[in-house]
């Protein structure tokens, strides 16, 4: 008995004090700032946010570097000359270059030379490629008017009579490949992001919904003398947007750190073969200004709709107390 009365002994001194601060005597909020369910929430949060933040920079790294290398392979064609027997693989270069820059659409045309050849094989044959004893193919690179690009059909005709070992490609079923990959890239990024707001509207529902068991009896009698559902129902809101901003910008912070770090480290081991084949794929790895900003947008997002969530779940919440002993609000 004696723990009932002063267990509604500090109901009723909590809900004084909050009716006090209604009419400006003094600030006590509904809902603890520092409780252990708020900090377990703000860590979920965090989690959740740098995960899509991740996703997030993901999307907009494979974006930028898809665009680029269509720009690059549409800027550009290559010629592959085979290595055969008794070809004079200088000469049969030379002759493709040149056949290449008779061709109208063509800006430019250079032999990749051995050093620049072996750096590309590098990764794969290790040091010092000996181009005498591995049939290595050698590459013509040319540059095309995207305006007015040249025939390519013509062009490979008149390589085939030239050099038979030429072989010309314009990197068209790379460009298919590439959008198709970007887009499949761009679906999935933006299904993960999906599911991590749908988990967190459930996480902030069943946070709200704790918080508003642990100080029900508080609410209830606020809500009986006389306090507005719009009152109780900002209190809870800025309480979990507070919560919500402050895991969702740690979260957030994480993930760009960990991109700053990463293009970092790309760009100190940029000599290192496997940090050239890395940057040739993705550029500096920098996620660029888009990037930073998709991360910003989805911390306020993040953030407000805890709130708004927590909002809806407490008007629902009072609503429900209303339908059992209507109260003027």
């Amino acid at each position: 008995m004696t723990e009932a009365v002063l267990s509604f002994a500090d109901v009723r001194s909590r809900a004084m004090q909050i009716v006090g601060r209604i009419r400006g005597e003094r600030q006590t909020p509904i809902v603890p700032a520092g409780n252990v369910a708020g900090r377990a929430l703000t860590t979920v949060i965090a989690i959740m946010t740098f995960l899509a933040a991740l996703t997030v920079g993901a999307v907009s790294l494979v974006s930028d570097t898809a665009g680029r290398w269509q720009n690059d392979i549409s800027d550009e064609i290559t010629i592959q000359v085979k290595p055969a027997e008794g070809l004079d693989m200088p000469t049969a270069l030379e002759t493709v270059r040149q056949i290449a820059l008779q061709t109208p659409g063509v800006t430019a045309a250079s032999v990749l030379d051995k050093a620049a050849t072996s750096r590309l094989l590098e990764p794969w044959l290790g040091e010092s490629v000996d181009f005498d004893e591995l049939p290595v193919p050698r590459l013509v690179i040319v540059s095309i008017d995207t305006g007015k690009p040249p025939n390519f059909a013509f062009m490979r005709e008149e390589l085939k009579e030239a050099v038979p070992e030429a072989e010309l490609d314009d990197h068209r079923a790379w460009v298919s490949r590439l959008v198709t990959m970007a887009r499949t890239v761009v679906l999935i990024g933006v299904f993960v992001l999906s599911l991590v707001i749908v988990a967190t509207t459930l996480t902030v529902v069943f946070a709200t919904r704790g918080a508003m068991s642990g100080n029900r009896h508080i609410v209830e009698v606020l809500h009986f003398v006389g306090a507005r559902s719009s009152f109780i129902a900002r209190e809870f809101e800025r309480h979990f947007l507070r919560l919500g901003l402050i895991g969702a910008a740690a979260g957030g912070l994480v993930a760009i750190i960990l991109f700053a770090v990463i293009g970092y480290l790309t760009e100190a081991n940029r000599q290192t073969a496997e940090a050239d084949q890395i940057s040739a794929l993705f550029g500096s790895f920098t996620i660029g200004w888009t990037g930073y900003a998709g991360v910003f947008i989805l911390v306020a997002t993040v953030a407000t709709l805890t709130a708004l969530t927590s909002r809806w779940t407490v008007t629902r919440h009072l609503a429900e107390i209303d339908m059992i002993s209507p109260v003027e609000s």
